[in-house]
Parts: structure tokens; C-alpha cells; sequence
């Protein structure tokens, strides 16, 4: 055998470290393009695909067929929600069609409660797959005939190399792998395969292994292992099967037989195409996908990895997989994301071929948007201190009407009360006011109180400790609205209030980053040291308007309502907040931050 000279060795080594080791690059909100700025909403796999469908190109003439495969061991999440979308996406765009194929070829942490979730999540995002929905397991068998008709052919053989001994013989960079089993004659590894599957063997007893290159500068392509013994029962096929088909292997030849044209996945899969379009060469196959990578979704201040994901979970720094701090799709959605700003999120931050990371701010950016647009307003007061009108009658009562939406005057409006006895903000009133004060203080400002009246305050009432404990203020009779009859300068800012004679009491759970640190899956980093204490204020004995037991009633008769999205509303001056898709009830209210009002995303 010749080997490739030590110039040619190094410039390959080179060029697959830098492929490999480029730089994640932060993008920063400014970047960020809007659907109005977008070039003609192409990228670099649209650019692909329309050459491949174009007049000879070599998918000419065929329906453009993408697939969706995750792996059924936990919840999706944002990441997977960018993969989706442009599996689900581009067949949308070219009116082709998109599979989804649960990728469980390996029994470890595998259940159907991740199967069911995977379909909830998809199908809340608006995407479907039709009839078009498999299991990488409905075609073992096909898998192991394929497997073995590349032993007969002489492309794969039964290696008896412990882990401990594979890792040893790898080789390295020039130098090449070593397997002593690499010639051993078709009709012995022909026999000992139909044996790992009799269950004659343990695990890590043997493997199969593809008959590739030992010398190859991918390490990927030497002599990769293609089946591996694993004594354990399968969530669907029980214990039929005792070996089971690596993903590099199966996932191609899946590909194949459903017909697919276009493979899309992450860029780590990059360095397996080789390996991918090997066994599409060498198997007895209907079809040739094509294999093109993109960039996973990157977001600051989070963590992605299922196995990081599921020790959060396991070890109860989160409630569960739908904690609303989580970056699953349930948890999203229970916080109060809505489908339609994340897949204008995934959108808006394109796609891309090198690695990024996206700040969560737009995230936040996009929710914003859409809430702003549809979530009903209301008010709610979370640090409640009574205000009396001195001068209002005790016992008396009207009603005002306010806007659901400003806007968008099509939502309509709903009643509000008005009495004595009012809860407002506690930091809405300062017994000493510090500059530029335009809130409630002792012969300060005169002020509104949202769709009532004029307000001026006249002083407070403390307990024995010297906190406040009540606001005292007069109104003016003839500001009915929040417009003074005379039409003089109202100074004094708007400030939102509930009827204290006429509300429900509610908890209300504030919700921040997880993590403290923009980048926990950093090096030379544990990502459980990052956490953010302050993730999660629990605030009880807020006020919020009386209609909320309605809604809370209606939405407690609703089917699946964790698969679905709570009813959110914006609450007036403090931020965007959603009803519990899992706690609320009518009889203990709770809501959950989606999201401030501030946007501090760079636009």
C-alpha cells in the first residue's frame, strides 16, 4: 500500500481542523436581518435544492422530499425547533413533502413519552407530516440486509477488538488504524454476525465494521463500526433484536427507502457525508439523497444538550422538562411562546454554514412583537399597597370601559370597577420623591388612573414599623376618563390600579435566565456553577381584575392544555404574562412572565 506523502498528510490535517475548529461567532442583535431586508429569502440550501430540481440536475423532475429525525430520549427544544423548520420549511416552500421518522435505533432512554411530545410539539408549530410518520426501528430488518450484503461483497467484517483495544488502534493523525480482524473470510464474519443476532455474545463482545480506508485522513472513514451488540429491550421492539445499526449506517439507508432527496442536518454531520454516501453507494438501495449540513441554532445564556438538559431535570434544579425556564418547546410554550414568534425567530436569523450564537434578547424580540399585536391588556398589580379616594363615597361604585387592545380596536373592550378603596403599585407612590418623580407623592403631580380619573395624593397611612401600608389621594369628579374638563396639563404619569372592592387575588411567578453566564457550555466550564439563583420570584397575593376567573374557568375545560397555549395578556406597564397551562385553575390563579415590556434588542 502506498501511503499519501507527509506534505499532503499535514495540508489535509490542516484543512480538517480548521473546518472543524472554526470560531463560534456571537451574532449580535444589530445583525440580525427583518423579513423586509431579507434577500429574496434564499439561502444556501434553497440554492442547492433549485440546482438539483432544475433541468438536469440530478433530482430533475421529482418532488423535492426532506425528513425531520429526532431521537425519541427527550423533549425538543429551540435547537431542534431550527432543524424542523427547515426540514418542515423547505418542503413547504418547493409544495414537496416532509417525513417524520422517529430515529430510534438505540434502545438507550428511548420511550414512547418522548414519541407523543416530539408529535404535540411538531404539530403546534403548525407543521405536519401527514401519513408520512416512521420509526428508524421499522426497518431493522432491512438495516441487517443490508449489512450483510456488504459482507458478502467484502465490505464489512466482524471485529473482535474490545472498546479499550478500538481506541488503541485508531491511529492518528498519519497514522493509520489497525484492526486484526480486517481480513477475516466472508463466510466466518458472515457466521458470527448471524450469531451476535442469535444473542450468542455479550455486549462489546463484537462489532461490525464497514471495510473502508485505515489510512483515511476522516476518522470517520476508518473502518467505521456499523452495528453494535446491546443487550437491552427496545421501547417497541422489545428484546427481538440484540444488536442494533449505528445511526451513520441506518440513517442513510433510511433515507434511501423513503425516498428522500434531500438529507438536512447539522453541520457536526459534515464530516460523516462521506461515510453517508458510502453506504448509499455500496447498499442495494431505490434512491440517492443528498446530505446538506447547516449550523445549529445557538442562543446565549441556555444549554442545549439533551444530556445536560436531562440532569437539570433529574436533579430538580428545574420542575420538569416544561419548566418555563427551560429551552424545550413545552417549556417555551408554557411560559407563553407562542408558535408563530418562534418560527419568526427561526426565520428571521437565517441559515447558516459556520457556527453562531444568537442572543437570547431577540428571542425575547420576537415574542414581543407578536404579543404586542394580540395579547388582550389588562391590569394587575403585583406589589399591591391600598389607595383610598378620601373624597369618593364609601359604598359607591361605577364602571369604566377600557380597550383590549390599543392596538387593534377589533378585540373590543371590556367593564372595569371603580370605588373607594383602590390597590395600586407600591412603588407608585414615594413618600419622598427622588428627581423627575411623576408618580404619587404628598402634593406632588396630579395623575391618571388608567380609564378613571385624576388623582392627587394628600399623604399615607404606616404600620407600627413605618412601612406603608395605605395611599391617601383625592380625585377630581369632572375627569371622568382621564381627561379633566378644563383641559388643563396633566403632569403626573398614567398608573394602572385595581378595584380592591371588586378583584381576585393570583400568583404570579417571574421568570429570568437560567443561567447567569451568557456562554455555560463554555470550556474549562461546569454548566450547574452558572446558574442563576434569581431564575425564578415567586410573588403571591397579587391583584389582578375579576374577568380572570372567567377566562381561568373556560380554560380549565380545554383538552391536552399543556400541549396548548394559555390565554396571555399584556398587563398593563409591567410586561406579558400567560395563565399556567399547568397550575392555574379558577380557584388559585397563577400566571407565568413571558416577557418584559422593555425591548433592549438592538433594532
Amino acid at each position: 500500500m502506498q501511503f499519501p506523502s507527509w506534505a499532503v498528510i499535514i495540508k489535509n490535517c490542516f484543512c480538517t481542523i480548521l473546518r472543524h475548529t472554526r470560531s463560534v461567532r456571537k451574532i449580535m442583535a444589530e445583525e440580525i436581518k427583518t423579513p423586509e431586508t431579507e434577500e429574496s429569502g434564499k439561502n444556501f440550501i434553497l440554492n442547492f435544492i433549485d440546482e438539483d430540481i432544475a433541468e438536469g440536475g440530478r433530482f430533475q423532475g421529482m418532488t423535492v422530499h426532506t425528513r425531520f429525525p429526532p431521537e425519541p430520549n427527550g423533549y425538543l427544544h429551540i435547537g431542534h425547533c431550527k432543524a424542523l423548520t427547515i426540514d418542515f420549511g423547505t418542503a413547504e416552500r418547493y409544495n414537496g413533502l416532509c417525513n417524520l421518522r422517529m430515529d430510534d435505533t438505540n434502545p438507550t432512554k428511548e420511550d414512547e413519552e418522548f414519541v407523543e411530545a416530539i408529535k404535540q410539539d411538531i404539530h403546534w408549530l403548525g407543521f405536519d407530516w401527514g401519513d408520512r410518520f416512521f420509526y428508524g426501528s421499522d426497518y431493522f430488518e432491512e438495516d441487517y440486509r443490508q449489512a450483510v450484503l456488504l459482507i458478502k461483497k467484502g465490505l464489512a467484517y466482524v471485529c473482535q477488538l474490545t472498546p479499550e483495544e478500538f481506541k488503541q488502534n485508531r491511529g492518528d493523525i498519519g497514522i493509520p488504524a489497525v484492526s486484526p480482524y480486517r481480513d477475516r473470510p466472508v463466510e466466518e464474519s458472515l457466521d458470527l454476525f448471524a450469531r451476535m443476532r442469535a444473542g450468542e455474545f455479550p455486549n462489546g463482545a463484537m462489532t461490525l465494521r464497514a471495510r473502508i480506508d485505515l489510512t483515511s485522513g476522516n476518522f470517520n472513514m476508518r473502518d467505521p463500526v456499523i452495528y453494535r451488540i446491546n443487550h437491552m429491550s427496545h421501547h417497541r421492539q422489545g428484546n427481538k433484536w440484540c444488536i442494533y445499526p449505528m445511526y451513520d449506517f441506518a440513517h442513510p439507508i433510511q433515507d434511501a427507502l423513503e425516498g428522500i432527496t434531500h438529507s438536512l442536518c447539522s453541520l457536526e454531520f459534515e464530516a460523516h457525508r462521506p461515510l453517508y454516501n458510502w453506504v448509499i453507494d455500496h447498499c442495494e438501495l431505490p434512491a440517492r439523497p443528498r446530505q446538506i449540513e447547516f449550523a445549529r441554532l445557538g442562543i446565549d445564556h441556555t444549554v442545549m444538550s439533551k444530556r445536560k438538559l436531562r440532569r437539570l431535570v433529574e436533579e430538580h434544579y428545574v420542575s420538569g422538562w416544561d419548566d418555563p425556564r427551560m429551552p424545550t418547546l413545552c417549556g417555551l410554550r408554557r411560559r407563553g411562546y407562542t408558535a408563530a414568534s418562534i418560527r419568526n425567530f427561526c426565520e428571521r436569523i437565517g441559515v447558516a454554514k459556520s457556527p453562531n450564537v444568537i442572543e437570547y434578547g431577540f428571542l425575547e424580540h420576537c415574542l414581543r412583537e407578536d404579543l404586542n399585536a394580540h395579547a388582550e391588556r389588562t391590569m394587575a398589580v403585583l406589589h399591591p399597597v391600598k389607595l383610598t379616594v378620601t373624597n369618593y363615597p364609601e359604598g359607591q361604585s361605577e364602571t369604566f370601559t377600557v380597550e383590549n387592545n390599543p392596538t387593534d380596536p377589533t378585540q373590543g373592550t371590556h367593564d372595569i370597577t371603580f370605588s373607594r378603596h383602590l390597590w395600586i403599585e407600591e412603588d407608585d407612590f414615594m413618600e419622598v420623591p427622588v428627581p423627575k418623580y411623576k408618580r404619587l407623592t404628598p402634593n406632588g403631580p396630579e395623575c391618571r388612573l388608567k380609564g378613571a380619573y385624576l388623582v392627587t395624593c394628600t399623604g399615607c397611612v404606616k404600620d407600627e414599623s413605618g412601612r406603608v401600608v395605605e395611599v391617601l389621594c383625592t380625585y377630581d369628579p369632572d375627569s371622568r376618563g382621564g381627561d379633566p374638563a378644563d383641559g388643563r396639563k396633566v403632569k403626573g404619569a398614567t398608573l394602572h390600579w385595581v378595584d380592591a372592592e371588586n378583584c381576585l387575588d393570583a400568583e404570579v411567578r417571574l421568570y429570568d435566565n437560567l443561567f447567569l453566564d451568557a456562554a455555560p457550555d463554555g470550556p474549562d466550564k461546569d454548566f450547574l456553577d452558572c446558574l442563576n439563583p434569581d431564575s425564578l420570584t415567586v410573588l403571591t397575593g397579587c391583584k389582578v381584575e375579576p374577568e380572570m376567573r372567567r377566562v381561568a374557568e373556560a380554560f380549565d375545560k380545554q383538552e391536552n392544555r399543556t400541549g396548548a397555549n394559555a390565554p396571555t395578556f399584556q398587563f398593563m406597564r409591567v410586561g406579558y404574562f400567560c395563565m399556567d397551562n399547568r397550575d392555574c385553575t379558577a380557584e388559585h390563579l397563577v400566571f407565568d412572565r413571558s416577557v418584559s415590556l422593555k425591548d433592549s434588542f438592538k433594532k
